[in-house]
């Protein structure tokens, strides 16, 4: 029993240390000393700080997904300030709890926080789960001239209601400054999506294939970071081709 139990070990190293481009030093440690190289493994590669905590913080969202917002509650009863009120609207947006939230980031545009620009995406946002368009849109031309919206989630959504509106042209000028080379892949992905969507398929294959190109050379973390993305942009790029053949 215990042997097949460390063969499983072995294999679940190896395909991480494979699937994660490690340092394939790894594969010799977990291969000839199969329960120490294992566990060095694990622990260096896989079990990392930000993980355990990562893994922590999950665990008390399933175990009492309401008590950050408890918690948060409880603090703005007692001191109703502007950091108060956004931080319980940040719990309700991490909950889903959009209209909530909605009515609290809506009350914190007061006086000198009316122009807030950060209150303002975050209201953006949760104004797109809601699909309240319409009111994305009016926020949207409120921030778009605030240096901190170019580039950003907030930016990746007005390119989305734009395409929603029908404003095909100016909603592609806005996906565009995502393409920039090794950075914005899962931007980059969706700006591909929309060219799909506009059967502008030889433009929508070389986004993807410099995605591809890029992810031969990118870093191990950042390999790790876009992986999903790469792998989408992938399967996409191989239906592009399968459809030529």
């Amino acid at each position: 029993m215990h042997y097949y139990l460390i063969i499983a070990l072995q294999g679940f190293c190896v395909y991480h240390c494979y699937t994660n481009r490690n340092n394939y030093y790894w594969i010799f440690a977990i291969i000839f000393l199969p329960v120490i190289g294992s566990l060095l493994y694990l622990f260096m590669n896989v079990f990392k700080r930000r993980d355990l905590e990562k893994a922590q913080d999950e665990l008390v969202k399933t175990l009492n997904p309401t008590k950050k917002i408890k918690d948060l509650q409880k603090k703005l009863s007692f001191s109703e300030t502007f950091e108060n009120r956004v931080a319980l609207a940040d719990a309700y947006m991490e909950n889903a709890n959009y209209d909530e939230a909605i009515a609290l980031y809506s009350e914190a545009l007061k006086d000198m926080f009316a122009n807030d620009y950060y209150v303002l995406s975050r209201l953006q946002e949760a104004y797109f789960k809601v699909s309240n368009f319409e009111k994305v849109l009016e926020i949207s031309e409120q921030i778009k001239t605030n240096p901190s919206f170019k580039k950003s989630s907030a930016n990746l959504i007005y390119a989305k209601i734009l395409e929603k509106e029908g404003a095909y042209s100016e909603a592609e000028e806005q996906f565009r400054l995502f393409d920039a080379p090794y950075n914005y892949y899962a931007q980059r992905l969706e700006l591909a999506q929309f060219l799909l969507r506009r059967d502008k398929k030889e433009d929508a294959e070389q986004v993807l294939q410099e995605i591809e190109t890029e992810a031969q050379n990118m870093s191990r973390e950042n390999y790790r970071n876009n992986k999903q993305t790469i792998k989408a942009a992938r399967e996409i790029l191989t239906s592009i081709n399968t459809g030529k053949s």
